[in-house]
């Protein structure tokens, strides 16, 4: 690590898109079945939990785990009922109430986030429907 005389090293000059510069998207809640896909012991065994999509944005999700077990830094989400797979995620936050905060390694699709919304069993998206011709 280089210190510099204001007491600042170099890597704290650089910044990345997606972390730093990017805008907060606005979080909107859902309820939706997915699926968290790991591998464990290395590159040995891949695992899948279940989970609860509770609120998304995108590029952002907040999930909910049903059973109890530790969930790794990086993993996919997979949202099966809206044919959505392999969204890479990074681990932001645990919070005691079985809850994770996740950010997505790329940013969802308006497309995506609509198969989702039209999927949802949340009360706030009764109303979203799929045209099949636009997809």
């Amino acid at each position: 690590m280089i210190v510099t005389a204001s007491g600042t090293n170099y890597l704290q000059r650089e910044e990345s898109f997606m972390y730093d510069r990017e805008v907060r998207f606005k979080m909107e809640e859902t309820m939706n079945e997915a699926r968290i896909e790991f591998t464990e012991k290395g590159v040995m065994h891949m695992a899948s939990r279940r989970c609860q999509l509770i609120g998304i944005s995108l590029s952002s999700a907040v999930l909910g785990i049903i059973t109890q077990f530790k969930v790794p830094r990086e993993f996919c989400l997979d949202v099966p009922e809206a044919r959505i797979s392999s969204i890479g995620c990074v681990l932001t936050r645990t919070y005691t109430n079985n809850t994770i905060e996740v950010r997505f390694l790329r940013l969802i699709t308006e497309r995506e986030l609509h198969r989702i919304f039209v999927y949802s069993t949340h009360p706030a998206h009764r109303n979203h429907v799929m045209d099949v011709r636009s997809w």
